[in-house]
Formats: C-alpha cells, structure tokens, sequence
C-alpha cells in the first residue's frame, strides 16, 4: 500500500491483554461489512444489529444493557432528550383518530407537544388530575390508546397510584407510560408494577454533572420495542457515543449521589416544614404532601427534588433572595452535582384546589449542607415572618 493509502488505513493491533474499567467509545457513522452479501443482506441483522451509527454502537448497547437491567426490562432506547424520550413513545402508538391522556403535573412541554404537534395531525389529548387513581376509567373511552403519568409530578410533585391506573388501564387494552425522572429505577420501577412503558430524563441523576442530553425508554414487551427503534429510525434519532460515555460513567456514582442530595433535600424539606405554614411544602416524603401515602407503600427512597409554594406576600422578595444566594444557582434541570434553584409559574387545568402561581423547586447536590442552608434561610424566613404577620391580622 502507498503511503496515502496507510494514512487512512490503520494497521490491525492486539488487544489481548487489555483489560479497562473504563467502557471504550466507539464513534462511527459507517459500520464496514466483510462482503457484498453481508451488506446486501444487512436489514435481516435487525435491530439489535449493527448496520449503521446512528442504529448504535458498542457504546450506546453498553448504556441501553445497564439502564434496561435497573428498570428490569427486556430492551432500552436511548433518545436526545427526556422529551424526546416522551414524544417517540406517542409517536410509536398514537394514530390520527387517538388520544392520549396525560396528567396535570407533567413536564409542561409535554402538553405543549400535544397541543401544537399531535392535535394539528388528529390526535387528540386530555389532561387529567394527577390524583385520580382507578378513577381515571371515567375518562377512557374507545379513541384512548395511551395513558402517561409522571410520578411525582414536575415541580408540584404528586405522587400518583400507579398500580391502580395500570390495572384499570389493562381491563381497557390501553397502554401506559411513566415519566420516572424523579426517583429514578434505583428508588421506582414503574415496569415492575406492569407500566408498559418507563421513561427517564438521564440528562438529570443518571448523567449527573449538568453537561448532557439524553433520554431513555425501557419495555417488557419487544414488539414495543420493534415500534420505538421504527420511529426513531424513520426520523433519523440516535444518541451520540459521547454522550453514552458520559452518562455510562455517571451511573457509577448515581447511587451514592442519589442518597447524599436525598437524605439533605428531606433534612430540608422537614425543617423548612415546620416553620412555614402547613403544606407550602411539597416532599413526597413529608405527610400531608400529595400521595405521600402512595410513596411509602411504592416507592423505596427518595430524591433530592423537592418545591416550596411561595405565599402572595413573598413573591416580591423571591427574586432578589435568589440572586443573592451565594452556593445554589438559578437555572432548569435537576439531578447534578450543583445545586440549583428554579422558580416556576404554575397554572392547573383541573383541580381548583391544587396549587398555583409561583413555587420553588429546589434540587440538591453535593455541596456543603451548611452553605446550601445559609442561602435557603432567608427565603424561609421572609415566608415564615409573612405568615406570622398574617396570622397576627386575622
């Protein structure tokens, strides 16, 4: 061979002997087959073959075989993004003429979603409240095909009952799904209560250092399985090797990260409890928090995400508490190792009594308890002083 030739080829080397802790990352757009038949014959490789990059490489199988093992599934996608995650579930089930229910306190673009790109194409969406357990079989009729939940809820973090939504859900042939960003399959296995469907943000606790996107999916049943890689591969989705690499090295520490920024959020959220006025706090470990009784029975442990509902008197000081915090950040996302703080303007579609305006959610890391409390204390203390005024003109 000429030397032009050499410069692209490079000479085969032993890996005998090689042994890394580390998961290799394979980037590839071409996947090389040994004959004209082997390529010719490629589609009968499946899709659990390799065919071409954006299908997966050893990386993104690595990620898809951990993930799948935790949720206890029989396959796992990986997908750009939590909401990506969500949408090719819709996508791979849902027809012109369908519809598909979806809880009051999801992730707020997945309504969006639903209004702005399934509804134009003909189907159909209703919006439901999160506590509305077996009672969701008054809102299931012939067009309905998928049921989503997302437990606990973003930012109002409503713990649903999901055994009874999925046993009403199967005595109707429907289909269900869950968003299980929050607690993750270390602390809830929404496949082992028979979802159909299990869903994660892994840019939040799996990636963990606040530098990626990515989703996933996870099923039981591989004819599911067959209908995501079909979507996916029709709209030209796949994850990137980096980004497998990086969420596959997070995973190491997710367990230990995940109880640390858990036990602190609970310290927190139960001091913060007992100084401002009842149920302004939203931990679905707290009593009195909504479906506190279902998390104790469902799930095993709990995360380091929970909200404060900021009272009408405090909501002018809110801002400037937070611009002055000096350890916490102010930004979207949870999950990381930096603590951050996100205010969030809530508006309900079904229960009046739910709450609304602005609520706090906070998300815990790893830095020091002592620091991350002396940037909470006085957002604590304008709450409490608000309510004690309140309490003295009443």
């Amino acid at each position: 061979m000429r030397d032009n030739t050499l410069c692209v080829k490079h000479p085969a080397i032993s890996h005998d002997g090689y042994a890394s802790l580390a998961t290799a990352t394979y980037r590839a757009s071409t996947i090389v087959f040994d004959s004209a038949e082997a390529y010719a014959n490629r589609s009968k490789r499946g899709p659990d073959g390799y065919t071409y990059g954006l299908h997966g490489t050893p990386t993104s199988r690595t990620l898809e075989a951990s993930i799948c093992t935790l949720e206890q599934g029989q396959r796992t996608v990986l997908v750009p993004s939590g909401q990506a995650a969500i949408t090719i579930v819709f996508l791979s089930v849902l027809l012109p003429g369908d519809s598909v229910l979806i809880p009051d306190s999801a992730y707020p673009p997945v309504a969006g979603f639903c209004e702005n790109f399934l509804k134009p194409r003909g189907i159909s969406y209703r919006i439901y409240d999160p506590m509305i357990g077996a009672d969701i079989a008054d809102l299931i009729d012939d067009t309905v095909k998928l049921i989503w939940t997302e437990s606990p809820g973003s930012t109002t973090m409503e713990v649903q009952d999901i055994p009874a939504i999925v046993a009403t859900a199967k005595t109707r042939g429907v289909l269900t799904g869950c968003d299980n960003t929050w607690a993750t399959p270390l602390y809830f296995k929404p496949l082992a209560f028979d979802m159909d469907f299990s869903s994660m943000a892994l840019t939040k606790y799996v990636g963990g250092h606040s530098d990626l996107l990515m989703g996933s999916i996870s099923v039981k049943d591989i004819t599911l399985h067959r209908k995501l890689k079909d979507t996916m591969r029709m709209i030209g989705m796949g994850p990137s090797p980096d980004d497998c690499a990086l969420a596959l090295r997070g995973m190491e520490t997710m367990g230990v990260r995940l109880a640390h920024s858990g036990r602190v959020a609970l310290d927190f959220a139960g001091r913060i409890a007992s100084r401002i006025k009842q149920g302004l706090v939203l931990h679905p470990a707290l009593e009195g928090s909504p479906g506190h009784p279902v998390w104790k029975r469902d799930f095993s442990g709990t995360s380091g995400v929970f909200s404060i509902v900021i009272p009408a008197h405090a909501e002018a000081a809110l801002p400037g508490l937070l611009t002055a915090a000096k350890t916490f950040s102010i930004g979207a996302s949870w999950g990381g190792t930096h603590s951050l703080l996100a205010p969030m303007t809530i508006t309900r579609a079904t229960d009046d009594q739910a709450h609304k305006g602005t609520i706090l959610r906070i998300s815990i890391g790893l830095e020091d308890e002592n620091d991350l409390w002396a940037d909470l204390e006085p957002i604590v203390a304008a709450i409490a002083s608000g309510d004690a005024a309140l309490a003295r003109s009443a």
